[in-house]
């Protein structure tokens, strides 16, 4: 299919993307499930941070989609999926507005989250969105300067796992409304140690996306983590990233609260190997976007399963209390 003869619906699926919405609700998963072990899951606090975090990963990719156009990043060599403002297939004023306005609406679903959470969700919240806007945006876009795998990393793993668990729990305590800081036990090291998955297979899914630009970023001016580090270095992190998540379930299973169940996101490794070959071998567009796509889907399987063997043993005391009340 040609540039023109896409439609504008079409089109402003392309500027949403939403292949990635998977990755935005993973994380939020993990906290659903981690929530329900420890007894604090609460259904309109976690669905509100559904609801934000995925408004926030389709306005950072209306952000990337602009700003990327408007700096010179994207250009025909691009192998990547086609971009919608570097294409001509959206006014670039239109994608810019779209992205304020998907910015806005998080900030409405934001306004409950805030009031739940307080300054801590008002703190993350705010520089979630800055974040996803410096990240190609502004005079200094950090993603230009190798930080984008730290963004990924710290926002849309450690920050949105913990986040999550943090606003069921204080909806769930005796706490009142808007606190000023961390209540105590809202944010446990397990919530922490639970968000590493997360954080290390999404920011694989960026590893892939920039080991397969590397040569037109780096002809652009873009210094990527993987313009950086080059194709040996950039697979090393790739698959540091992708083992960790396969290390972090045999932690949790290690500890008697959470045992065998813990070990579920395993199920999934065949599906990260699969595709790991690929990364390792390829750095070429025609197998390397595939493989973004399944970086993505293992992601959501390990995540669903991840959320899963946490939340088993809370699952079966319930069932096991019900069947002795009854």
């Amino acid at each position: 299919m040609t540039t023109a003869d896409v439609s504008k619906r079409e089109a402003w699926l392309m500027a949403a993307r939403p292949q990635t919405l998977p990755a935005g609700a993973s994380p939020v998963i993990v906290g659903a499930g981690l929530a329900v072990h420890e007894a604090v899951f609460a259904p309109v606090p976690w669905l509100a941070a559904l609801v934000g975090a995925l408004l926030i990963q389709v306005g950072t990719n209306f952000a990337n989609d602009y700003y990327d156009a408007v700096k010179g990043a994207d250009t025909d060599e691009r192998e990547g999926f086609t971009r919608v403002t570097a294409g001509g297939l959206i006014p670039p004023r239109r994608v810019k507005l779209a992205m304020a306005a998907t910015y806005g609406l998080a900030v409405l679903v934001g306004v409950y989250l805030v009031a739940v959470g307080g300054v801590p969700i008002l703190v993350v919240g705010l520089s979630s969105i800055a974040a996803g806007v410096l990240y190609t945006g502004g005079p200094y876009p950090y993603g230009y300067r190798g930080l984008g795998d730290l963004f990924v990393f710290v926002y849309f793993g450690v920050v949105a796992v913990t986040g999550t668990f943090y606003v069921q729990a204080v909806a769930s305590g005796d706490v009142a409304l808007f606190p000023t800081w961390v209540p105590d036990g809202t944010v446990p090291p397990a919530a922490v140690v639970a968000s590493l998955p997360a954080a290390g297979v999404s920011t694989a899914i960026l590893v892939v996306n920039n080991v397969r630009d590397r040569e037109t970023d780096a002809a652009a001016g873009k210094r990527t983590l993987a313009v950086i580090l080059g194709y040996r270095w950039g697979r090393v992190e790739y698959l540091l990233l992708m083992g960790m998540a396969y290390v972090v379930p045999v932690v949790f299973a290690l500890d008697p609260a959470y045992g065998l169940p813990a070990l579920a996101p395993l199920a999934s490794l065949p599906l990260a190997a699969s595709v790991s070959k690929t990364v390792v071998e390829r750095t070429d567009g025609e197998a390397l976007n595939p493989a973004l796509e399944r970086v993505g889907q293992t992601l959501f399987a390990h995540s669903l399963l991840f959320a899963a063997g946490l939340a088993a043993p809370a699952v079966e005391l319930s069932v096991l209390a019900a069947a002795v009340i009854a």
